[in-house]
């Protein structure tokens, strides 16, 4: 009862507020599907994940948007996850956004989708942070006082561009029978095996509004919505990518990460721009989305010295125009057991970079080549660092 009262009061809240319309809002079944997975994980602390979508005006649908939600994204192991408590926003999740939205960009620059097939006109717009979902203890199918806060604060701040925010609601143990629900409702259950129901109650909150108001949700199939692209491994493996960033900044390598459209197509590049001192030219190492199961490649492109106020990106974008590819070295093989400095030193001496010899001691394979990092590379490689 206390649920049924709470979606209610959460109704007439919503009729009180003149001149106020909430949009459409379609949902992709896999973003249910990963709030199954993700709230079952967590039974007796809250959890939460922050979605990712489009927002596509009413051209066709009398003057009003549609919300398409079409992923949700986890934080990573810092967020806060207890039973009356749920705190997320992280850099990890921050940076998962900017790389779906970075290919997305292209995408719509290329017109094509992640599955390489044209992208419709109806999706050319840009893809959007939309709001969190969050598991609440009980049957607390309605935002909390302090989320209203928290959500008004957030689209108040001019610095985040929000104009809205969806905040779904997950609560679980919910009799079988609450699957049977009236059309229109603001709600969905999810059957869970065990005779009870996963509940998802969606909210909206915009600028002008004093509440939360209920939106109700379609969903779509998700074949019949647009596909996003895989996560990168240097964010999906971060175990690799700290190991990999470790050897090659302990080796007095300069390092730096793009996303770049290297083979124009997607999904983008991680690029590891790389230069020492010594070098008469610097090095584009370029990793595949899937490293390291796919190899990767080089271009060295001319020496140019970097101010601390030069953008990366303008940098980055001058070196590629200048640069050119080179073959792998002579007797050169890729495996998973290899890091990218192997590949550095191979391509050092191939491509003599040096301006002068090495300093005795220094450089040398850090790898065997068949998975076992050398002595010198596992204790780099345990090291915590970051870019």
């Amino acid at each position: 009862m206390k649920g049924i009262a709470a979606m209610i009061t959460g109704r007439l809240n919503a009729r009180r507020q003149p001149h106020i319309s909430v949009p459409n809002l379609v949902i992709a079944q896999r973003v249910l599907d990963k709030m199954a997975a993700a709230a079952s994980h967590y039974i007796a602390d809250e959890t939460g994940e922050a979605m990712v979508g489009l927002v596509v005006p009413g051209t066709h649908t009398n003057g009003v948007p549609t919300l398409y939600v079409l992923d949700t994204i986890a934080p990573d192991d810092s967020a806060v996850r207890q039973l009356h408590t749920f705190q997320q926003g992280d850099e990890r999740q921050d940076e998962l956004i900017w790389w779906l939205q970075e290919n997305w960009r292209f995408g719509r620059e290329k017109h094509t989708g992640a599955d390489g097939k044209p992208l419709a006109a109806k999706w050319d717009v840009p893809l959007r942070y939309l709001g969190d979902w969050h598991k609440q203890p009980g049957f607390m199918i309605q935002p909390s006082q302090g989320d209203l806060m928290t959500a008004k604060n957030w689209i108040a701040d001019p610095a985040n561009g929000m104009d809205f925010l969806l905040a779904p609601i997950v609560t679980l143990g919910h009799p079988a029978t609450t699957e049977s629900h009236p059309a229109g409702a603001n709600y969905v259950t999810i059957p869970q095996g065990d005779d009870t129901c996963m509940r998802v109650d969606f909210w909206y909150l915009d600028g002008h509004s004093r509440d939360f108001m209920p939106i109700v949700p379609a969903v779509y199939p998700s074949e019949q919505l647009p596909a996003l692209v895989a996560y990168p491994w240097h964010l999906a493996k971060e175990d690799r990518f700290r190991a990999e960033y470790s050897l090659l900044e302990k080796d007095g390598l300069f390092t730096s990460l793009v996303l770049w459209e290297a083979s124009g197509s997607l999904p983008l590049e991680i690029c590891l721009l790389t230069a020492r001192l010594g070098w008469k030219k610097v090095l584009i190492l370029v990793t595949p989305s899937d490293y390291p199961a796919s190899p990767p490649t080089a271009r060295t492109a001319p020496f140019v010295e970097m101010k601390p106020e030069d953008d990366i990106y303008t940098v980055f974008e001058s070196l590629w125009a200048d640069s050119e590819p080179v073959p792998d070295p002579p007797d050169w093989t890729w495996t998973e057991g290899r890091f990218l400095l192997d590949y550095v030193y191979a391509l050092e001496a191939a491509l003599d970079l040096r301006e002068e010899a090495p300093v005795a001691g220094g450089g040398g394979p850090v790898s065997n080549g068949d998975g076992d990092a050398a002595e010198d590379s596992q204790s780099t490689a345990n090291t915590d660092a970051s870019p």
